[in-house]
């Protein structure tokens, strides 16, 4: 097993990564740019190392810098969470020349899975059933509308390089292909340094359901169930939940069967995601691969009990699955919701700033995945992600009711957050019946305003409190600073 692993992240992915590093032994080692120079992930760590500037391109995008980073410190392997350089083969391979243990699927694999339109024909070919569309990336646009003609509109414009909704654009006649064809292509090439494109036919109303895999060194590979993941804005996922409420027994049997059939047929080792889209007739296909440990795995863990980082740690390290497919028994039902520093009245424009204040919610079966503490200042240059709400119960309307409870309960003063969008959303009748789709946010929420009642009360009351003369405690401390009296000081004397 390993002594140290490098984290080559950042954020609330770096901080849970390094809890479960410390429960096995290992040593964790951050690194960090400028502007996360205070930054969580950098405080948790056994040890934290700069590596540049606030540019992503000039810190945790530079693989020799992460490569020298390892070296430094002596790590023994390097664990990419995901963004960044967590799909990057060619990250893979050089880690792979320098002895270090990349934790994740082996470089050829990331490979063949990262190219979207290589991973089509890859699962094609293994009679995995895929949405019709191209195979091979758009040369230029008159052969982009010559697929699009073939295909039928609407189409689906998606980046064949990367994922998350990045170069995606819906095209619903030819006069808007031209210009989708190009914002794709542009914002793609930004987001992986590729600006290749190609189509599938767009589904109205689909839902996004992916299943959970790991595969190890020595042939065995298990599925860990589904994520329902079709609550998106902008084709991001915000809501996810674990087990789907449109799927029957025997449908999350064939899903679970079809996702170990595309790993098998990948040659797939560590822990990755089968993606697929499900229409309203129970049939689905084939939508991609992420070579990577997902933000939504949580949900995963808290229905299974397995530790998802664990296994990749061990599977990295060269040792057997420790369970079967049988032994792998779902409890409960478990929710998510993603917190981003953006402001949901504004169109969603990201609010960077300083963190005032930090209330997180807890209680029974709640879990809070954060990279964000009070005082802390969002910067401006990466993914304004803060942290992730699960919770899990031991039904649906339970967890439901435990996750509006712990909405409720989370209170981050100093940037604009979703939470009150959030908690309409689970809300609504169309959650609670489990009657979600991929456009439900832009149909039902379009436009979403809040009443503010609650950010109000607690900014008031923040206000209130700066601004209130400063009254020395029983020690005579003015509590300069913002740091609040001990119970030491405030309950007066006491002896036995």
């Amino acid at each position: 097993m390993f002594r140290k692993i490098l984290i080559a992240n950042r954020g609330e992915i770096a901080v849970r990564i390094m809890k479960t590093c410390r429960e096995m032994g290992i040593a964790s080692v951050a690194v960090y740019s400028e502007a996360d120079r205070g930054a969580l992930h950098a405080q948790v760590a056994d040890e934290a190392l700069p590596i540049g500037g606030t540019d992503p391109r000039e810190s945790y995008l530079d693989i020799e810098k992460i490569v020298a980073a390892a070296r430094e410190s002596g790590a023994e392997a390097i664990h990419p969470g995901y963004g960044f350089l967590a799909e990057n083969a060619a990250f893979a391979e050089r880690c792979e020349a320098e002895r270090l243990r990349f934790i994740g699927p082996p470089a050829a694999v990331i490979r063949s899975l990262g190219d979207k339109t290589t991973a089509r024909t890859l699962m094609r070919n293994s009679a995995v059933a895929v949405i019709p569309g191209m195979t091979e990336p758009a040369m230029d646009l008159e052969d982009l509308a010559g697929q699009a003609g073939r295909i039928g509109y609407p189409v689906l414009l998606k980046a064949a390089a990367g994922g998350g909704g990045k170069g995606m654009r819906i095209v619903s006649d030819p006069e808007r292909l031209k210009a989708a064809f190009e914002e794709a292509g542009s914002e793609a090439k930004n987001a992986f340094g590729s600006g290749a494109v190609y189509l599938e036919k767009y589904l109205e109303r689909p839902r996004h359901v992916e299943i959970q895999i790991l595969a190890d060194s020595h042939g065995r590979i298990v599925h860990l169930g589904e994520r329902e993941c079709s609550l998106q804005r902008r084709h991001q996922k915000i809501v996810e939940e674990s087990p789907s409420p449109a799927l029957s027994p025997k449908l999350r049997k064939a899903m679970g069967e079809a996702a170990i059939h595309a790993a098998k047929a990948a040659g797939y080792i560590n822990a990755g995601t089968v993606e697929f889209l499900l229409d309203s007739e129970g049939r689905f296909y084939f939508l991609e691969v992420n070579t990577r440990l997902q933000v939504e795995h949580p949900v995963t863990e808290m229905v299974t009990g397995i530790d998802l980082v664990r296994e990749q740690i061990r599977i990295a390290a060269g040792e057997p699955l420790s369970f079967c497919q049988e032994e792998i028994r779902p409890q409960g039902h478990a929710i998510e919701c993603r917190l981003y520093a953006e402001d949901p009245e504004r169109d969603f424009l990201p609010s960077p700033g300083k963190i005032l204040y930090l209330r997180e919610p807890s209680g029974p079966g709640v879990r809070v995945d954060s990279g964000i503490y009070s005082g802390f200042t969002v910067p401006t240059a990466y993914d304004p992600i803060l942290s992730k709400l699960i919770v899990h119960a031991g039904d649906r309307p339970a967890a439901i009711e435990r996750m509006a409870r712990s909405l409720t309960e989370y209170c981050v003063l100093g940037v604009r957050t979703p939470v009150d969008f959030l908690l309409e959303v689970i809300r609504s009748e169309e959650f609670r019946r489990g009657e979600t789709h991929t456009r439900l946010i832009e149909e039902r929420f379009s436009g979403w305003s809040s009443s503010r009642e609650q950010a109000d009360i607690a900014c008031l009351a923040y206000a209130a409190y700066r601004l209130s003369p400063r009254k020395e405690s029983a020690a005579g401390s003015d509590n300069e600073g913002g740091r609040f009296p001990s119970p030491w000081e405030t309950l007066g004397n006491w002896s036995l």
